[in-house]
This record gives C-alpha cells, sequence and structure tokens, in this order.
C-alpha cells in the first residue's frame, strides 16, 4: 500500500517536469495542455488517495461533501449549458453586432437544446444498424471536439500566466477594426490602453522607452489605417510622438507579426526585445503567429467584456483547428471507422465470434 501511495505522487511528479519542460521550450504547443491536465488530475487523485488513507472523519467528511457539491455545479451547469448559451446570445445581440462570428453560441446553444431530440428520430425511424451508427459517430466526434476544446482552453489560460519584465525595447499592438470609418472601437482601445500602460510603467521604473508600433492596415469601410488611428490615440493619451510607430499595410494577425518584425530589423538595436498586446483571448494563437514570424515575443492581454469572452473563445478554437484541419479530418475519418467496428460488435456480436473461432481453427490447423 505504502508503495503504490508513493508511486501515485512518482506520477504526479513526472507529469509536472515533463510539462514544465515542454512549457518552458515552447507556450505555443497545444500539447501543454495535455501534459498540464495529466498532472493536475493526478495531483487531486493523490491528494485524494493521501486523505483517504488517514482515515480521520474530521478530514474525509469535509473534503468529500465539498469535493460532491463541486460535481453538483458541474453538472449543473452541463444541465443547463443550453440555457446558459441562450443568455449569453441574447446579451450579445443587445450588445453588439448581428454578425455571424456574434451568433456563434446562440447556434451552439440550438445544436444543444435539439441533439436529443435528433437522436431520438434517429433510433426511431432508422434501420438498427443506421441508427446505432448515426449516434455513435456523432457522440464519438462530440467528445474529441469537447477534449480538444477544453486542451484549448487550458494552454490559453496558462498563457495569460505572465509577468513580463520592463525591460523592452518594442510594444506591438495589434489592431482590431475601426469605427465610423476612422475612430478607435472601444475593444481597440483596450488593447491601446493596455500597451500604454507598460510603456508608461516601464519609463517611470527604468527611463527606457520602448518604441510602440501600432499594426494595422486599412479596411474597405475605414477612412484611414489602423495603425494610424491607433497611433494618434496613443500620442493623445501620454505617449511621446517619437515613440509611437504605425504600420499600415498587414490585413491579418500573421502580417501584423511579420510587418512588425520588418520594422523591428531595420531599427539599430541588436537582439531588442519585444512584447505584444492583444485581447486575452488572443494572445495564445497571435503567438503562433508571432513564433512563425520569427519574432521573438511573448503576449498580454488585455481585459475583454465578460459577455463577449464565450464567442471570441470560440472563434479562436474554430481558428486553431482550421489551422490542423488536416489532422483532425483523419482523427474523423478513424473515428468513424472506430464506430464502424463498435456497431458490428454491438449488433453482430455472433458474427464476431464466428470469425475468432475460424481464425482460431485456421491457426490449429497450421
Amino acid at each position: 500500500m505504502q508503495g503504490d501511495y508513493l508511486f501515485t505522487w512518482l506520477i504526479t511528479m513526472a507529469f509536472f517536469v515533463i510539462f514544465a519542460i515542454s512549457y518552458t521550450y515552447n507556450r505555443t504547443w497545444l500539447r501543454n495542455g495535455i501534459w498540464f491536465n495529466l498532472f493536475f488530475y493526478s495531483f487531486w487523485l493523490s491528494l485524494a488517495i493521501a486523505i483517504l488513507r488517514t482515515e480521520n472523519p474530521a478530514i474525509v467528511y469535509p473534503v468529500g461533501i465539498l469535493f460532491l457539491f463541486v460535481l453538483f455545479c458541474i453538472g449543473l451547469a452541463f444541465a443547463f449549458q443550453s440555457v446558459l448559451l441562450f443568455w449569453n446570445a441574447a446579451i450579445v445581440w443587445r450588445r453588439e453586432s448581428h454578425s455571424q462570428a456574434n451568433l456563434l453560441t446562440l447556434y451552439l446553444g440550438i445544436v444543444i437544446f435539439l441533439l436529443p431530440f435528433i437522436m431520438g428520430l434517429i433510433r426511431t425511424h432508422l434501420p438498427a444498424f443506421w441508427a446505432e451508427l448515426f449516434t455513435t459517430f456523432p457522440v464519438l466526434c462530440i467528445l474529441y471536439a469537447v477534449f480538444w476544446f477544453y486542451n484549448y482552453l487550458t494552454v490559453l489560460v496558462l498563457y495569460q500566466i505572465y509577468w513580463p519584465r520592463h525591460n523592452k525595447d518594442f510594444i506591438i499592438v495589434l489592431g482590431a477594426g475601426l469605427m465610423n470609418g476612422d475612430q478607435v472601437t472601444p475593444l481597440l482601445a483596450q488593447r491601446i490602453n493596455k500597451g500604454i500602460q507598460f510603456y508608461q510603467r516601464q519609463l517611470k521604473k527604468t527611463g527606457h522607452a520602448p518604441k510602440m508600433i501600432f499594426s494595422g492596415g486599412q479596411g474597405g469601410d475605414e477612412t484611414m489605417p489602423e495603425g494610424e488611428a491607433m497611433r494618434q490615440y496613443a500620442v493623445a493619451h501620454g505617449v511621446g510622438a517619437n515613440d509611437a510607430l504605425a504600420e499600415t499595410a498587414s490585413k491579418t494577425t500573421a502580417e501584423n507579426m511579420r510587418f512588425s518584425k520588418k520594422i523591428i530589423d531595420e531599427s539599430p538595436i541588436k537582439k531588442p526585445k519585444t512584447i505584444f498586446v492583444t485581447n486575452n483571448y488572443h494572445t495564445f494563437r497571435a503567438a503562433m503567429f508571432a513564433q512563425e514570424a520569427g519574432l521573438k515575443a511573448n503576449g498580454i492581454g488585455s481585459k475583454t467584456a465578460g459577455f463577449f469572452l464565450p464567442n471570441a473563445v470560440m472563434r479562436e478554437y474554430i481558428a486553431i483547428v482550421m489551422r490542423q484541419r488536416k489532422l483532425h479530418l483523419i482523427m474523423v475519418i478513424l473515428l468513424f471507422l472506430f464506430s464502424l467496428f463498435l456497431v458490428v460488435l454491438n449488433l453482430h456480436s455472433d458474427w464476431i465470434a464466428q470469425w475468432l473461432q475460424g481464425v482460431r481453427q485456421f491457426l490449429d490447423n497450421l
């Protein structure tokens, strides 16, 4: 028993070491979420075993009640997830534009609400084989999507744990569209203000003013480039005119990073220290683009309104999935084949038994 108890803690520490090495080497690896969750849940399992081994009712019962309460809250959230999604969709509908991107929680809520009825119709109106296949396969796909979504949430939260030193030479602020053609939106203002806050703290602490690069091109409905509008906003809010640079050619986050890196490379500073600023939900994917552009920079995120986060995080997740669409397509095909195997095994177990018996007889005759 003592050996088994110590073994669980060794496994926990092994997961932590692997996670720490992986995360230190590259903060943008999605696998970091898997290693962290293996550490996280093995830690709580080891702790639970340790508590149970005390056999002390004063410890075991309160902890057990707390554990059951947490499970109850999680189950309640899952039971009412469609209601929560509809509630969020209603808030977004009132406060934001009615774009497709802002209606993701509404669409997901509708799917979750209708799914049990659709499954019931499939089981009622289709032959047994097809009914089993068209219910098993979607369930496995949903579990697969939920697994990677949870993993993405993990790495996104982990990426927020970052306290940069105030020794930067450049601060890149990513654009996010203008309103009325030339005005900074509240969301974009949050990004700029976050960058200005870092700029002013560093200037006060070290006396070294970093250059701020405001990155964003001109959209079809805009009368001026985002980068220039952002630069003017920053200068009006205390950034030195000589410290504010506008990058006005980029149209995407990838171009934000590439074109900003070009400006940095043209500076006389050797081995410049750089940081980028965007909204908190966007930091992880933006860091991927920074790495692809060869830009050594970590990101800090400005706060985002709580009601806006579900749609924003879902958009980021979809974008991450699309970056690896070939891998996920292969996995979906494998899930379909596995579903087919499970259905045949469930409905035609006699076929499997006969086939195994035939294989055994064939081997015996060799």
